[in-house]
């Protein structure tokens, strides 16, 4: 059974800064490009970052330069480092993984950008 499980969403202030981490089972996490998306009520699902099984990474205009991704392929976990979060940041952020026909989802952690 997969599971993709998120964790580290919060209340921040702007400016602030978050980690969120996903640890994902079930799947050869080495092979799969994993990434975050977030939507924001009333919003569609949007990319924020990808990082592929051999490290390239992309990110979305909005959050370059102040996010980071990252992964630890011997803890099958995949990070997002956010700094300079910004109110327009808030959302529930979903952790993905994709490798050939298998697509997958976690569940989401809510991230709160407010004075």
């Amino acid at each position: 059974q997969v599971q993709l499980v998120e964790s580290g969403g919060g209340l921040v202030q702007p400016g602030g800064s978050l980690r969120l981490s996903c640890v994902a089972s079930g799947i050869r996490f080495s092979w799969y490009r994993m990434g975050w998306y977030r939507q924001a009520p009333g919003k569609r699902r949007e990319l924020v970052t990808t990082i592929t099984s051999g490290g390239t990474t992309n990110y979305a205009e909005s959050v370059k330069g102040r996010f980071t991704i990252s992964r630890d392929n011997a803890k099958n976990t995949v990070f997002v480092q956010m700094n300079s979060l910004r109110p327009e940041d808030t959302a529930v952020y979903y952790c993905n993984a994709v490798w050939a026909q298998n697509n997958y989802w976690g569940q989401g952690t809510q991230v709160t950008v407010s004075p």
